[in-house]
């Protein structure tokens, strides 16, 4: 299956991306890195010397000597071990939190400057199977690369000792080490494309729950529960496929090492036992080989750690194909004086091969009220989207007051373009806060001016918290949720207002009353709304009819009524007797 992103400007997003991303969670989490670096450091060292001790303790027993001395060796020993392994755990888990929390942060970052049009390249479920669980996986890689590193160092410490304690057995040892290094190998290797398989078919499984949970009251009103369940799971025998073979995987994997490992160990002190039956070695040498052998074959515990950072890798390559998401370049400059003309030279917007916008030239005078109306599919939103930088074009350019959008600093330009969407989120704990987002600071007379100007400020008294209640709990109907929305962009007066399809929950009468505030109330500001009732259009100064991404005409809503087809566009609501609300170009 291929990911959603494949790649970068330069190509595929491979595990190298990964590398790259995990080297940098490395740099960020350097304090606790390091000291759990310190501290494995010593574990290892008193790990390595207590054989040799144990050794010496063993043969001063049997030489009758004092052993008091080798007593304490061994005690400081294992206090140095117990000491290193608290802080190891302590530290450790500060470098795990500190790198998970640096990934989350970073793409979450990535994720909010990114353009529209690329946020919409991941369906939300798989963005947030990426955003918390593949960072959570790739998060653990410093330590668990510093632990695995740590196990090699002893290992090889181990191997060394036996070297010197008697060449033959060391050499024992290294007879055996090909066989198992070539089982690691084909294992790890094997592991890792498995894992690659799992995370891809976990991420489409969340997307399509998700999804359904979105729209859970459609799926209960159609009656379709059953049929969502089975396209919900259709991945599941893939992921069953995947899982079974990642188990043969690790069986296979498991008795192929649990055969070889005794073997060697066998080996290792089959010679050992003779070197001492010749008198080559001491009795507490033998003690000693049968330690370092364990010490030697102690990268194989560490296969689980190489395993894990397999698993990682891949999840660090899928948590940069989102960061291979171009986002849009900040601007710098300040919002220009003027009064809010916007202008849009060539603008042309394409998306998986079609053109939502193509090469639109368009004025939109400071001041007015202006309305763009079409058919469903003509650009309208995205032409929305584009006059306040919510989306970038693919050519030509966007100017507020003769100045290209692109060039004025985000939070500059959010000072002087406000919003208001089909489907507003509330966001901010209450519904003042909500009402208040974006402009921080706001006093509540504000918002109740601007709430009043919505026709919401009665709803949210009726209320029982009023302006407190939590706004992820008020109980809103669509039409009023609309209305805050739109009070949230009243409230920041700003330049430039966008209503992206604002209103098309509202009933006549509120309707009505709203387009009152808007030719009214926000007189000599700059308005642009996407409309879908002849009525709005018939109060602003300027009607702008898009077709195919294209100025089809523009004038007042006088002027091109004359024209047959521009009425067709409204005739849902002359057959009906009443406003209805066309669908919503998505």
């Amino acid at each position: 299956m291929s990911d959603p992103v494949a790649g970068t400007a330069g190509g595929r997003v491979t595990h190298r991306h990964g590398d790259r991303l995990l080297a940098s969670l490395a740099r960020r989490a350097w304090r606790p890195l390091a000291v759990v670096t310190v501290a494995t450091a010593a574990a290892s060292a008193a790990t390595l010397a207590m054989p040799a001790l144990l050794a010496a303790a063993v043969d001063r027993v049997l030489a009758g000597e004092d052993v008091l001395a080798a007593a304490a060796r061994l005690a400081l020993v294992l206090a140095v071990m117990t000491l290193a392994d608290l802080v190891c755990h302590v530290a450790g888990a500060a470098a795990n939190a500190s790198a998970t929390s640096a990934l989350r942060l970073r793409l979450t970052g990535h994720i909010l400057r990114l353009g529209m049009g690329e946020a919409r390249r991941f369906p939300t479920g798989e963005l947030a199977n990426r955003l918390v669980s593949n960072t959570a996986g790739a998060g653990q890689v410093p330590l668990a690369l510093l632990d695995t590193a740590a196990g090699l160092v002893t290992a090889a410490g181990g191997i060394t000792a036996l070297f010197l304690i008697d060449w033959r057995t060391g050499l024992a040892f290294v007879a055996g080490l090909p066989v198992a290094l070539l089982i690691i190998v084909m294992f790890v290797s094997r592991m890792s494309g498995l894992y690659d398989r799992y995370q891809e078919t976990q991420g489409r499984l969340a997307a399509r729950l998700t999804d359904t949970l979105a729209g859970i009251r459609t799926v209960r009103a159609s009656g379709t529960a059953d049929r969502e369940i089975a396209r919900v799971l259709a991945p599941l025998p893939d992921l069953s496929r995947t899982g079974h073979a990642l188990w043969r995987a690790q069986a296979r994997g498991g008795w192929r090492i649990g055969l070889v490992l005794p073997l060697m160990e066998v080996a290792v002190l089959a010679v050992a036992g003779l070197g001492v039956v010749a008198g080559r070695l001491e009795p507490g040498q033998l003690l000693a080989v049968a330690g370092y052998a364990t010490l030697g074959l102690s990268f194989i515990e560490h296969v689980d750690a190489v395993m894990s950072v397999a698993q990682a890798r891949s999840a660090a390559r899928r948590v940069s194909q989102v960061f291979a998401l171009p986002t849009q370049v900040p601007g710098t400059r300040p919002v220009p004086e003027g009064p809010g003309t916007l202008s849009f030279r060539g603008v042309t917007v394409t998306r998986d091969g079609a053109r939502l916008l193509d090469g639109l030239d368009l004025e939109l005078p400071a001041g007015f009220l202006t309305a763009v109306v079409g058919p469903s599919g003509a650009g309208k939103t995205t032409l929305a989207m584009v006059a306040g930088r919510l989306l970038d074009p693919d050519r030509g350019q966007v100017l507020l007051d003769g100045r290209p959008l692109a060039e004025i600093a985000p939070d500059a330009l959010r000072d002087v373009v406000a919003y208001a969407f089909e489907r507003p989120a509330l966001l901010g704990g209450d519904l003042a806060s909500a009402i208040a987002y974006g402009r921080p600071g706001t006093g509540l007379a504000a918002v109740r001016e601007a709430a009043a100007s919505a026709r919401v400020d009665d709803v949210i008294r009726r209320l029982p918290q009023g302006y407190g209640t939590p706004a992820a709990s008020a109980p809103l109907s669509g039409g009023e949720l609309q209305r805050l929305g739109l009070a949230r962009a009243l409230v920041r007066r700003a330049r430039v207002t966008v209503l992206d399809d604002a209103t098309s929950s509202l009933d006549t009468a509120t309707e009505a009353q709203v387009t009152r505030t808007l030719v009214d109330g926000m007189r000599g500001r700059t308005r642009l709304v996407v409309a879908h009732r002849a009525t709005t259009a018939a109060r602003a100064d300027l009607v702008v009819w898009l077709e195919n991404g294209r100025v089809s005409a523009q004038g007042t809503h006088r002027e091109l009524w004359t024209d047959p087809y521009y009425r067709a566009l409204f005739a849902a609501e002359e057959t009906s007797g009443k406003e209805e609300a066309c669908p919503v170009p998505r």
